[in-house]
């Protein structure tokens, strides 16, 4: 991944304030723990002039992972091999340097993938196990590790009960189906009146264009703020989304975990 063992401060980062004491890697990664105030270090982030878009962590704390979800990270992960302890999986909170969001007004539906929007059906949450396994055999478990799997189904047992915490992260699906099979989905994390797009899949073409704009749709009359897209691609500016920088995004993240 992009960024991991790289020199992450400038000589002029000193000049800028920091709201917050930041701890460093040795190879000058922010490294976070379940202690940190999750919001005052993106703050700390942004006032530095942090040069990168990840961070490390070592813990699984699910509240911690819960906590960096609400301040707007997206959570990642990745395996390395230790000597002494053997395969670890680390996590990876990323604040996106340019970040794809999405507010639905500009949704564009190309004309020629206009005549298959009829004939799938968008279904919710029915089915998330499955297309994560999808996502899975795809694209491998390069950043998507057992230990992560495992928190956003935890995530997702702790979420109803946690319904009177406000803007708690709810990982959630969305899938299409032909004739009842399911065709192409993805899975991502609601947190107030945003959703955050994690992974995708299509068993055939157009299928997976036509999930990404039904559920578009699906999110605008739910009442969501935007779609956060988080890497910029080139299939998401055709969808209309805009790239933001991380001020403009965590402004706008922070307005919409309302509720």
């Amino acid at each position: 991944m992009r960024g991991i063992g790289k020199k992450s401060m400038g000589s002029e980062t000193a000049e800028f304030p920091r709201p917050y004491p930041l701890r460093y890697t040795r190879l000058g990664m922010i490294f976070m723990s379940p202690e940190d105030d999750c919001g005052a270090v993106v703050d700390a982030m942004l006032a530095s002039g942090y040069t990168e878009e990840f961070c490390l962590a070592l813990d699984w704390d699910l509240s911690f992972i819960a906590r960096l979800m609400k301040a707007g990270f997206l959570v990642m992960s990745e395996s390395f091999h230790d000597e002494g302890n053997g395969k670890q999986d680390i996590v990876l909170p990323k604040l996106h340097l340019v970040r794809s969001v999405l507010f639905f007004p500009r949704l564009h539906v190309k004309k020629s993938i206009r005549r298959f929007l009829d004939r799938y059906e968008l279904r919710f949450d029915t089915d998330f196990e499955i297309i994560v396994r999808k996502c899975l055999d795809t694209h491998g478990d390069g950043w998507l590790t057992a230990a992560l799997v495992r928190s956003l189904f935890a995530l997702r047992k702790k979420s109803p009960k946690a319904a009177g915490q406000g803007s708690f992260p709810r990982p959630v699906s969305f899938g299409v189906y032909r004739d009842g099979e399911l065709k192409a989905g993805e899975f991502g994390v609601i947190c107030g009146r945003v959703y955050t797009s994690y992974s995708g899949y299509r068993d055939e073409d157009n299928a997976g264009t036509v999930q990404m704009i039904l559920m578009v749709r699906w999110l605008e009359n739910a009442g969501f703020d935007f779609l956060d897209f988080g890497m910029p691609l080139d299939y998401k500016t055709g969808l209309g989304a805009q790239n933001v920088t991380p001020e403009e995004f965590v402004s706008l993240w922070r307005k919409a975990q309302g509720r």
